[in-house]
């Protein structure tokens, strides 16, 4: 079992190594793609499973080499820690579950073998981030996520909306990436080095002002890339991708790599209060606006895509509490219930033949294994005990409650949302009668067995919390009775409102938004977020941008290019004018030119001489 963890490296390099084959073969590996592609991921869980079972004394397992020598030495390595096992089991169960899922989902597309390469890229390029032993090479493996991501949400770049949702991530994670990069160069101009245990050494010395500095770009770079307001805009729109990518990128793995990122800076946060309370602000804020959004989605990707939001908001504010292992805990558990809603999700629309829940219903009846387990995880998100979501929240909520009351009823409200719109999109795709035009069917097994196993995980892992915390090296925390028995009736009454509206037709929709009428059309449209940053920052840019073009570009640059041409042009067309074949003009110009030579000589010869004079006459 050791060996695992002393070549832990293969974990990151296998991934990447058979992505190689898996575009080379095309289309020919119609069978092999896929199984080269859970190659990585199974690695990545006997590394992460081995090292949970051998490393939860909080050990260590590493190596690094020197990658770019000379006066400033800076090395490259990985780490096995707890944190870091905990990530590998949680990046391999799910990126293999939505390998095999994936079988079947994607079954007849002509980008079948692009698409099982990205997935291997993705997987090395999420595990090289997590068992990185330095914030550079944690760099490196932060913007190989990004680009992954950018490719597969748009991999069906054919589709104009998938094309601009792929490019509107790409720029809203790089706003949070710039923070994240000057974080660093702050920490090299403090520290000298990149790796954790030489900045963790330096923390006590650090100025206060520098830290917090520290703590709030490296929390822009992570509120990117877990799409925290305000950068949580490409969330919702990256639903253009294939809904397995969903289930790996957007639920489980890479916008958990934020909250990854504080949990493992997290000496330097710890040092800087006011950090902490802006994170803690921001994930609450986070936690019940998107909640309330996803209120009132149609689209069942949609929903999901604002409760992720929301649920990273409950970990951020987990973390501005100060409890990073409980927020460490509620990303476990989240992983598995959100990658199994999405993955039900593309079972539902597998099956169906749309996302919108208005022409779905009744579809329990005709694709029941998708609906047990989709109830399950809806149970898991909404809270209700003894699913894993029950217990995760509960640590959450107590957390918070104890830092901020304000806070922790922002996470309340948000959790009586959370339990209403699952329930209410569990209605509307799974009871009452089918609304649609086509004729449903359930997934073959290739997408049924992930459900059932990720349900598995959604069942069990909540009683995992102890173990969790002694592998992280945190204090386990006990279950506090009062918040179990509010957060059990919030969950309940949101169920029992939801059910009561939603359970007989989805005309419930159409009287709710003449009721709520200007809150349900702002809800909808995401409170104009996106207007906001649309009119705040593009226009402005793109006014800027042009203007530089018209006035700096084309006036300035291309002017003096331009000029430079047409002066050489006058000047050739002159020369060449000279050029007549008249010898008596060429004799004329031969005379003219040694009068000028001679008056040129002289004149340096007499400018000479003076200069001398005036010299002497100075010096004398």
């Amino acid at each position: 079992m050791e060996w695992f963890i002393e070549n832990a490296w293969l974990a990151v390099a296998l991934p990447f190594l058979m992505a190689v084959p898996t575009w080379l073969l095309g289309q020919r590996a119609k069978w092999l793609a896929p199984v080269l592609a859970a190659t990585g991921p199974l690695l990545l869980c006997l590394v992460g499973f081995t090292a949970i079972a051998t490393h939860g004394d909080g050990s260590h397992a590493g190596a690094s080499v020197s990658w770019i020598p000379g006066t400033i030495d800076i090395s490259a390595g990985w780490m096995i820690d707890g944190l870091t096992a905990i990530m590998f089991a949680v990046v391999g169960v799910v990126a293999l579950m939505v390998v095999v899922f994936s079988i079947g989902y994607m079954h007849g597309d002509k980008g079948w073998a692009r698409y099982f390469m990205l997935l291997s890229l993705f997987t090395g390029s999420m595990s090289l981030l997590v068992a990185a032993d330095s914030l550079l090479i944690l760099f490196v493996g932060w913007e190989l996520v990004g680009a992954c991501s950018y490719l597969l949400i748009g991999f069906w770049f054919e589709k104009p909306s998938a094309a601009a949702a792929a490019v509107k991530a790409f720029l809203v994670t790089r706003i949070g990436d710039a923070g994240l990069l000057l974080g660093l160069a702050l920490l090299w101009r403090e520290v000298g080095s990149f790796r954790f245990a030489d900045i963790f050494d330096a923390v006590a010395a650090m100025p206060g002002g520098t830290l917090t500095a520290v703590a709030l770009l490296l929390f822009m770079g992570a509120a990117g890339k877990s799409a925290q307001f305000p950068l949580h805009i490409w969330l919702p729109d990256a639903m253009e991708g294939p809904t397995p990518v969903s289930a790996l990128i957007h639920a489980a793995t890479m916008v958990a790599a934020g909250v990854f990122l504080i949990a493992r800076m997290w000496p330097v946060f710890e040092a800087s209060q006011a950090a902490l309370v802006v994170i803690l602000a921001i994930g609450a804020l986070t936690a019940l606006a998107s909640a309330s959004i996803a209120l009132v989605q149609r689209d069942i990707k949609k929903v999901l895509a604002y409760s992720t939001i929301s649920q990273l908001g409950f970990m951020f504010a987990a973390l501005g509490a100060g409890a990073w292992g409980i927020a460490m805990f509620h990303l476990v558990t989240h992983a598995a219930f959100k990658a199994l809603l999405f993955l039900g999700s593309g079972s539902v629309i597998h099956g169906s033949g749309t996302q919108d829940m208005h022409k779905m219903g009744g579809l329990r009846r005709v694709m029941p294994i998708t609906a047990a387990t989709w109830i399950l995880g809806a149970g898991a998100l909404a809270g209700v005990p003894p699913l894993a979501g029950f217990f995760s929240k509960d640590e959450v909520l107590h957390a918070v409650w104890g830092a901020s009351p304000v806070a922790g009823i922002a996470l309340g409200l948000a959790s009586l949302m959370t339990a209403f719109y699952i329930t209410r999109a569990t209605c509307l795709t799974f009871f009452g009668k089918y609304r649609g035009d086509g004729h449903p069917h359930e997934s073959d097994y290739t997408m049924t067995v992930p459900l059932m196993v990720l349900g598995i995980g959604a069942l069990g892992l909540g009683f995992t919390g102890h173990l969790v915390a002694e592998v992280l090296g945190t204090h386990a925390e006990s279950l506090d009775p009062v918040t179990a028995v509010l957060s059990t009736m919030i969950a309940l009454v949101g169920i029992g409102a939801a059910w009561w509206i939603y359970r007989e037709d989805v005309t419930a929709d159409q009287l709710l938004q003449t009721r709520a009428g200007r809150l349900w059309d702002a809800a909808s449209g995401g409170y104009g977020a996106d207007t906001v940053a649309d009119r705040m920052v593009v226009r402005p840019v793109m006014v800027g941008a042009r203007a530089l073009y018209e006035r700096f570009e084309r006036t300035i640059v291309d002017g003096a290019v331009e000029g430079f041409g047409r002066g050489v042009s006058v000047v050739g067309r002159t020369l060449a004018s000279l050029q007549n074949g008249d010898g008596q003009w060429y004799g004329a110009m031969l005379g003219a030119s040694v009068v000028i030579m001679l008056a040129i000589v002289w004149s340096y010869d007499a400018i000479n001489l003076w200069a001398v004079e005036v010299i002497s006459w100075i010096g004398g």
